[in-house]
């Protein structure tokens, strides 16, 4: 049972997890994994339609923020950021929805994120190794000052990717647009107003991730896309002092279950009062569900 308080879904369930890093497949890219019936990436059996995925985080008292990436510049193949809105609509106990615009579409990238606000989304997710973009380029300005007017947060790949892995020149696709100094940093400096997560742990350049995490108060990060057991232990470290309200838990999925990644980061010493922070409390706090921290079940209830 839902009901809605503001611009916030309130739920009457449980809520343990928030696993900010989803991917949904939509648009051209849909019909193109239809069609090709691809195998699913995760190997634990787990359905990625949205509606599985929505009965697999209600068993695991979650909620998840799902998005798509639009790189039809690049690619040919362009996302839809209505279906990610139809999703949330659908199970809005479980979705909370970022959009995603390609940004070489100038003027009307900027109508998108506009229009990605009007349908209720949250944020806006990038990938500028894939979409083949430098965040810092001052042709790209005014998409931040529009994320940052609109208070849509903004979501960046950083760090290497699988994305055109082993294939001939990694497709064309250039690393180091995912590195956090200067790309990241940059426009955090300039734009202290846009609210920046630096997806996954940004190996090889996650020590230059962690010093924006402690010099930025407008970026965090998720640790999404790693198997906790394979995390830097310098990520590990921070997240578990320095920056642990600036962490939240993310999966990839279906590139990872959340289930794995759950099970592994049990594993890791991480202090009791920083892991409802990480796998909870701080994407709450961050995305303005407030009332999940406020009205939390003790774990023993």
């Amino acid at each position: 049972m839902d009901t809605t308080k503001g611009d916030s879904t309130v739920t009457t369930r449980r809520i343990d997890i928030i696993d900010i890093h989803v991917h949904v497949r939509t648009g051209d890219h849909a019909k193109v994994w239809e069609r090709d019936r691809y195998v699913p990436a995760n190997q634990e059996g787990f359905s990625d339609h949205p509606d599985a995925m929505a009965d697999m985080y209600r068993e695991l008292n979650g909620m998840a923020v799902i998005f798509d990436i639009d790189d039809e510049t690049r690619t040919g193949l362009k996302a839809s950021n209505e279906e990610i809105a139809q999703w949330v609509a659908r199970h809005p106990d479980v979705y909370i929805g970022f959009g995603s615009v390609d940004p070489w579409k100038g003027k009307a990238a900027i109508i998108e994120v506009e229009r990605c606000a009007a349908l209720g989304l949250k944020g806006i997710k990038f990938h500028p190794a894939v979409q083949d973009f430098a965040p810092n380029d001052p042709r790209f300005f005014p998409l931040w000052e529009t994320c940052a007017r609109l208070g849509l947060a903004v979501l960046f790949h950083s760090g290497t990717t699988m994305a055109g892995a082993g294939q001939p020149g990694g497709a064309g696709i250039r690393l180091e647009y995912g590195r956090p100094i200067p790309y990241i940093d940059d426009i955090a400096a300039r734009f202290p107003e846009l609210r920046i997560i630096m997806a996954h742990p940004a190996w090889p350049w996650h020590e230059e991730q962690l010093a924006i995490l402690r010099h930025k108060p407008n970026v965090f990060m998720d640790l999404s896309g790693w198997a906790p057991k394979y995390i830097p232990e310098s990520v590990i470290r921070y997240a578990n002092s320095l920056v642990q309200d600036k962490v939240f838990f993310g999966s990839d999925f279906p590139m990872l279950t959340p289930h794995r990644w759950l099970r592994e980061f049990a594993e890791l010493p991480i202090k009791d009062s920083v892991r409802p922070k990480i796998l909870r409390d701080n994407a709450a706090r961050f995305l303005g569900l407030t009332h999940l921290v406020e009205h939390a079940l003790p774990a023993s209830e």
